[in-house]
């Protein structure tokens, strides 16, 4: 696959996750019961929380850096540690700026 290629996919992806998130609308965002007690809003932080990992490690190799420390404190060694501290670290954030999170890693 050609870079271009790559990122005209990626596009279209974001473009059908946008159109997911406004047909879900912001009214219920916070509705919980979307996967477990998560709501949509809990869901998106927690994707843009990996995802901002991602990019810091794309960025790095880019740049020829070594690979950055991750956000989370470092004690914190398996994916349900670490997923719960995205989910405290993100529950009392409004679905404005959740969105505007994961807007920016875009």
């Amino acid at each position: 696959m050609k870079k271009s290629e790559l990122l005209n996919w990626l596009h279209e992806e974001y473009q059908q996750w946008e159109l997911l998130l406004v047909a879900i609308g912001q009214k219920r965002m916070n509705q919980s019961g979307v996967s477990g007690e998560w709501s949509m809003r809990d869901i998106v932080a927690h994707l843009t929380s990996w995802q901002q990992r991602l990019v810091s490690h794309l960025k790095a190799a880019m740049d020829g850096q070594p690979e950055p420390p991750p956000p989370w404190p470092g004690e914190l060694k398996t994916e349900d540690e670490i997923n719960a501290w995205i989910y405290e670290t993100n529950r009392k954030k409004v679905v404005r700026q959740v969105l505007e999170d994961a807007h920016q890693v875009y």
